[in-house]
């Protein structure tokens, strides 16, 4: 699953790699890949800023989770003989890389099963050991996100595998003038079902997101893993399928904007880009729920833990750094910062300080098993026949 981000703001990291402190070659050094727009360059300096000695940082922006997810992936692979040699050795992304160039690496909390399962990543052994102070700021409900087993799923007697530092939700974003003139506005799921809608929807090219909203509807868990026991679900997806113009996991934005369509579902970390340049846009978070996701630091396997990484894991969870991050990359943080309506443009505010309501129906799309997967896939692709 892919989150890009979209028209990013001037406050976030720029693609070139961002460098504080000198190259000495005793300097202590923290490397850090991560999603390009999900932090702010200034907290990046502050975090300098605040260190005791001098320290090298070196944080790479990287365009999609997907990239670093196959970033840890080559970190892993045996290196092949011929890249050991000659100009070969000097390419930063080369397959068979034999040690991981980052310290800590951002992942979606969506590829964690798969990081875990796949031996890409390292538990946060820290945490057990009390070195990461900022943990018990945690609500219990991110604790028990990244808490799992080896096989990468949610076990309370787990390990601790990563450290959210900013999430957001799926929402619905649409044309304010269009659906004004129809006499409503959307507020739930449901919504999109209605009369006068038909081929001006774009939805997420997504399964579990696309399914996962009819169940919600249905008042069922995004997380079911038995579909053939929900009555009426393929009448539900057929007849939503009506109301569709397209299905794009990455252009679903543009053709609001132009006016070819009304309405989209897609992720905050998108649509919030986005709302403050095009006054005719809204959004809305359904009030029966929806699937969150979560971005997060891990640990590449083979990498020695250093005290840098730590002290950066507990910088992020700073209730002052964590309000930045949120306002700075239009998110939401897995720590309480008392964000104000003046901290944050309208339409925004509403949109980030979650209604508790709300957050508590909604759901991470957590891992389900092979044949459920097949399952989902397979009623996805019927749906859009």
């Amino acid at each position: 699953m892919d989150r890009r981000s979209f028209l990013l703001g001037t406050s976030t990291l720029a693609l070139s790699q961002l460098l504080f402190g000198c190259g000495g070659n005793n300097q202590r050094q923290l490397k850090v890949q991560l999603l390009k727009g999900s932090i702010p360059g200034q907290v990046v300096n502050q975090f300098h800023k605040s260190l005791q000695q001098q320290v090298q940082l070196k944080f790479a922006p990287v365009e999609r989770i997907q990239d670093l997810f196959q970033q840890l992936q080559n970190w892993q692979q045996k290196p092949k003989a011929s890249d050991e040699k000659g100009w070969s050795r000097f390419i930063p992304f080369r397959q068979g890389q034999k040690m991981a160039d980052a310290d800590l690496v951002t992942l979606g909390d969506y590829w964690l099963k798969a990081a875990i399962e796949q031996k890409l990543i390292q538990p946060l052994q820290e945490v057990q050991g009390n070195q990461l102070k900022q943990w018990s700021a945690l609500d219990e409900r991110w604790k028990q996100l990244v808490t799992r087993n080896e096989q990468g799923n949610l076990d309370t007697q787990g390990k601790v595998w990563g450290a959210p530092y900013r999430w957001g939700s799926t929402m619905i974003v649409y044309n304010r003038d269009k659906l004004e003139k129809l006499g409503w506005t959307p507020k739930d799921w449901s919504d999109l079902w209605r009369d006068g809608v038909q081929q001006r929807i774009s939805l997420l090219n997504q399964p579990r997101e696309v399914i996962g909203l009819v169940l919600k509807k249905l008042g069922k868990s995004y997380n079911t893993e038995n579909l053939d026991q929900i009555a009426d679900l393929a009448k539900e997806l057929q007849t939503l399928n009506q109301q569709v113009k397209f299905y794009s996991s990455n252009h679903y934005l543009e053709p609001l904007i132009m006016g070819d369509t009304w309405l989209a579902v897609g992720w905050s970390s998108d649509v919030l880009q986005v709302l403050g340049r095009y006054p005719q846009l809204a959004a809305v978070i359904p009030q029966s729920g929806t699937a969150i996701w979560a971005d997060m630091w891990v640990r590449p396997a083979g990498i020695t833990a250093g005290t840098l990484s730590d002290q950066w894991i507990d910088f992020c969870w700073q209730p002052s750094t964590a309000k930045q991050i949120s306002a700075l990359t239009k998110s939401n943080s897995p720590i309480s910062t008392n964000i104000a309506a003046s901290d944050i443009q309208e339409p925004l505010w509403s949109l980030l300080e979650s209604n508790r309501a709300v957050f508590d129906k909604s759901e991470f799309l957590l891992p389900l098993p092979p044949s459920t997967i097949k399952q989902y896939e397979s009623l996805f692709a019927k749906m859009k026949v």
